[in-house]
């Protein structure tokens, strides 16, 4: 009987030590992770800032010139009074803003996420010093 319910406890240290090795391996993975990602922005700066401010004004600009183009053709296809070009230039504007929206918003989550990782990070570095 006594062997028998010493087999749980070994079951169980075994497992905290299982627990434990998965944990570590997870902040070795996060740790990785955050410096590849910090090698690969090492260069961001000015240039890549700009760069960034055309990619939302392209995202803008190319449904707004869609819906335009679209707009014309269908003008001079239907005689209407309505203006199709005015209406899908408008059409074309909002689906741009909210595409420029939505990846600003995910830019933006992730550039807090990895913050707040790295921020993580340094408190559970700085716990393990103590």
């Amino acid at each position: 009987m006594k062997g028998h319910s010493d087999k749980p406890q070994d079951n169980e240290n075994t497992h905290s030590v299982n627990s434990d090795g998965l944990h570590l391996a997870k902040q070795v993975d996060a740790k990785v992770a955050l410096k590849l990602k910090a090698k690969r922005q090492k260069n961001a700066g000015v240039w890549f800032g700009l760069g960034m401010m055309g990619t939302i004004g392209w995202s803008i600009a190319i449904p707004t010139l869609i819906g335009v183009g679209i707009g014309i053709w269908l003008d001079k296809q239907y005689a209407d009074p309505r203006s199709w070009t005015l209406a899908l230039l408008l059409a074309g504007l909002a689906v741009g803003c909210f595409t420029a929206w939505a990846w600003t918003s995910k830019e933006y989550a992730a550039m807090h996420e990895d913050a707040a990782v790295q921020k993580n990070d340094n408190k559970e570095n700085d716990q393990h010093d103590v």
